[in-house]
């Protein structure tokens, strides 16, 4: 594994790479052949996804002058380094599902990020120096321990996209009804009594999602010809029922998922069989400590239970045949493409999953 990964840092500064992907590399740090010598001065993406790093180092920046994405998600860092502010490039940083607790406020140095994922970590509040990034599009800090969001964000006049879902968010500022490109608001599972009146004013935000906020009694106004209720990755909630359908393969019986068995109402958001089976048969082998597949499986199927085109940032469950590209679209992305045999628009992904709009305003 340390040849492997020596040899493809080696071939990416020999033939100065654009992309390395170092993801499922069971790293505890971060790779010292990264940072010998001069660097690696010509990459612009670096994919660590799914390691075990906890922590970055300080000199990032001088060594990775000229990234512009980094995804760190599922690591165990529990702090961004100062010197982040120092990549000066950087338009996507993705460090959902980690430790962190505190992000400095050098964060704001980062005039050109464009999408900023901290989701599933153990924040309790964020910089008011995020007001700085005015190029800010995309920016998810679901599953945290937050209580209210930053007055400043709404000069981050290019916001299209916050999604704060399952924090414990008790109010929304109202300085954020200014913002005037945000289109979708998700703020699903929080503690909200009230919304500002003015929410929805816009004509630009067409979707809200705050579904599950039990103390929320009412909605502006503005908001009744939005698009607006529910929010999720398509995944039903863990049940304790036990009698689900089960799929056998010589000696063993893997139990299907519960969506299996809800085809066929018209608010069922079921998720392709294939993708449920995929899900399955992956998470019986990590439980069961193989590390492997070895099921009598078609090659082309095998691949795809080996290795995932990615997770869910709301739930981290992986995903094989689809993906929601919802925050960082697969067309900005060496993965560009992938997602076309299946059908999936790179607008808004989930819109297929969501039932019609009398059915979404159930809840209100």
């Amino acid at each position: 594994m340390a040849s492997d990964l020596h040899e493809t840092i080696f071939m990416a500064k020999q033939e100065r790479h654009k992309n390395l992907f170092l993801n499922y590399r069971n790293l505890n740090n971060f790779p010292v052949e990264l940072l010998k010598d001069e660097g690696l001065q010509f990459l612009e993406r670096l994919y660590m996804k799914r390691n075990s790093l906890t922590m970055l180092p300080e000199n990032l920046a001088q060594k990775l002058p000229n990234l512009i994405e980094l995804y760190l998600h599922s690591n165990n860092i529990a702090m961004i380094p100062q010197a982040i502010g120092s990549l000066v490039k950087l338009q996507s940083l993705d460090m959902s599902d980690n430790a962190l607790q505190i992000i400095c406020p050098e964060i704001g140095q980062l005039r050109c990020l464009r999408h900023l994922r901290l989701a599933n970590n153990q924040l309790q509040f964020l910089p008011r120096e995020l007001g700085d990034l005015r190029e800010l599009e995309t920016l998810d800090v679901s599953m945290n321990l937050l209580r209210t969001l930053p007055e400043d964000l709404h000069q981050c006049v290019s916001l299209q996209c916050l999604t704060a879902d399952r924090n414990l968010l008790y109010c929304l500022p109202r300085q954020l009804c200014s913002l005037p490109d945000l289109n979708e608001l998700s703020m699903a599972a929080n503690c909200l009594t009230s919304l500002p009146l003015d929410l929805g004013r816009s004509m630009e935000l067409q979707f809200v999602f705050v579904d599950n906020n039990a103390l929320l009694k009412g909605l502006p106004s503005y908001l009744y010809n939005k698009v607006i209720g529910c929010s999720g990755c398509g995944l039903a909630a863990q049940l304790s029922d036990v009698n689900h359908l089960s799929l056998g393969l010589g000696a063993m019986t893997i139990p299907l998922p519960s969506e299996v068995k809800a085809i066929g109402l018209e608010t069922d958001r079921v998720l392709p069989l294939e993708e449920l089976a995929c899900r399955v048969l992956h998470a019986d082998a990590d439980q069961s400590g193989r590390g492997d597949v070895n099921f009598l499986l078609p090659k082309s199927l095998l691949d795809v239970l080996r290795w995932p085109l990615g997770h869910c940032h709301r739930c981290s469950q992986p995903m094989f045949t689809i993906v929601y590209p919802k925050l960082f679209p697969l067309r900005e992305t060496p993965l560009a493409g992938v997602h076309k045999r299946h059908n999936i628009p790179s607008g808004r992904p989930t819109e297929s999953l969501l039932p019609p709009l009398h059915l979404l305003t159930r809840h209100f």
